[in-house]
């Protein structure tokens, strides 16, 4: 049974080698290079201990969550998860809180 892969258009987290953890829309996916339409930075986040639960059930107040860009390339991409609706409904509202 080979690995599910995301389809365009789905809400996924995306950990990077070096550029931190993103958020979004995922537009495409080749090998390491990933992008990302409706991109938020996730810089910390809490109500999770993982970043699976974090796509899973989403974020808890005191996370910080950057502003939304149109579009991001990310070329170190490691690990792409799927959200859940409700990891995706949390992230879309999470606000940057300090």
């Amino acid at each position: 049974m080979g690995a599910k892969r995301q389809k365009a258009g789905q809400f996924v987290v995306v950990r990077t080698y070096s550029a931190g953890v993103h958020c979004g829309e995922l537009v495409s996916r080749d090998g390491k290079e990933v992008v990302l339409a409706k991109a938020r930075r996730i810089w910390k986040w809490m109500g999770a201990w993982t970043l699976n639960e974090v796509a899973a059930a989403g974020v808890a107040e005191g996370s910080r969550i950057s502003g939304e860009v149109p579009s991001i390339t990310l070329t170190e991409a490691i690990e792409v998860l799927e959200c859940t609706e409700a990891g995706a409904a949390s992230l879309r509202a999470a606000k940057w809180t300090k």
